[in-house]
């Protein structure tokens, strides 16, 4: 998602004199500004996991070089003794034998640092830390950050209730922008398990920035000032709310329908999506308007639930996407559909020839962004072909 999310980050900066967004990483997006450029991030971005702050950025050859790194940077500039802390390492291609010994040394170096300035050392907590520590190797170079996000990014704060697999919050939100989708267009999702996509969605629409309902690692910082974090949320400007639908759901559970329902209205939102119980394959177009339909189709075990279970999950997922791929073609002429799955072999099940795949990971998992263009017309050519033989 680093493109998506670079272009959100260019976004964002119109917002500020002093952000300037830079080059793309692996993994990231590099960008550079003043503190509260940290804030504006984490307050209005959908698509970042974290916004870190880089303390240092150094060669190294062995754990004693990044422990001297790590133990000449002024930590108690930003935290102080009392505040719980958590180290994270992630690493490409380092010769380095143990990344839980990389950590263990970066834990100290923190430690070291404030037992000889205070005598004491901050504790460690893994589950609820009040700061995050985060490291980064590859083959030659060691970067040192300060989180300054604390949670997750895609932890907006309102959900409650999940489905067996639900999608995380930045992931929906990076579909929708590469997909094209924009506030007054119409968007459907026909299985919208416990809301993720709808949700991202509506709060755009209605202009909900999706830090808005959650705190920061940065307001535990001793340099934290709350005015002008308190100002840049006052000036948020709620947008007016929809006079007709466009954003619509539909899942073949009932208890999915009532759980997308209360994370709507957890959500903030203050306009009525309408959902309805339906099985996927059975779907009509919910406008006469042609628009986004995006969703995140069952695969493997998760269509179980939506079959016969007896039926083995291999022949029930030929049967599903081939009454689905039939839906799509003869009713959603003029749409612009997007499937993500893990099942790289979707096009093939639903028989439609896909004009577009994005690679995206789910966690580990590495999945795929599925574009059908349904053009009008398109299924009467797919017939008239017999004849012509």
């Amino acid at each position: 998602m680093e493109a998506a999310l670079a272009e959100e980050l260019g976004e964002i900066a119109l917002q500020s004199t002093t952000m300037k967004v830079h080059n793309q990483v692996p993994g990231g997006v590099h960008c550079s500004g003043h503190l509260l450029d940290s804030y504006l991030i984490n307050l209005h971005s959908r698509i970042a996991s974290r916004v870190l702050m880089r303390m240092a950025h150094s060669s190294y050859a062995n754990e004693n070089d990044i422990y001297d790194l790590v133990l000449a940077q002024p930590w108690e500039d930003w935290f102080g003794v009392d505040h719980t802390i958590r180290v994270d390492v992630t690493a490409i291609k380092s010769p380095l034998r143990s990344l839980e010994f990389t950590t263990l040394k970066i834990k100290d170096a923190v430690c070291d640092r404030f037992r000889d300035l205070v005598g004491k050392r901050p504790s460690v907590n893994t589950a609820e830390p009040d700061v995050r520590i985060v490291g980064f190797l590859d083959n030659r170079n060691f970067t040192i950050y300060l989180d300054t996000s604390g949670e997750a990014l895609f932890k907006r704060g309102w959900r409650e209730e999940t489905g067996d697999a639900p999608l995380r919050e930045n992931l929906a939100a990076g579909m929708l922008r590469v997909s094209g989708w924009k506030p007054g267009t119409v968007l459907f999702d026909p299985m919208c398990g416990s809301g993720t996509i709808l949700i991202e969605a509506a709060q755009m629409l209605q202009g909900i920035p999706p830090g808005a309902r959650r705190s920061f690692a940065f307001e535990k910082f001793n340099n934290f000032v709350a005015a002008p974090w308190q100002a840049m949320k006052a000036a948020i400007k709620p947008n007016a709310l929809p006079a007709e639908p466009t954003i619509f759901g539909s899942d073949i559970s009932g208890d999915m329908i009532e759980m997308t329902r209360h994370n709507l209205k957890i959500a903030g939102i203050m306009f009525d999506v309408p959902l309805k119980q339906i099985e996927a394959q059975e779907v009509k177009p919910p406008t006469e308007q042609p628009g986004i339909l995006l969703t995140n189709p069952p695969y493997g075990e998760r269509i179980g639930v939506r079959g016969d279970s007896t039926m083995p999950a291999d022949e029930m997922s030929v049967s599903f996407y081939a009454a689905l791929g039939t839906t799509l073609k003869q009713r959603f002429a003029g749409w612009t559909v997007f499937l993500f799955t893990a099942d790289l072999s979707l096009p093939k099940l639903l028989r439609l020839k896909e004009a577009r795949k994005t690679p995206f990971f789910n966690g580990a998992l590495e999945c795929r962004l599925f574009r059908f263009d349904m053009v009008a017309g398109y299924n009467r050519r797919e017939e008239a072909k017999p004849k012509q033989a």
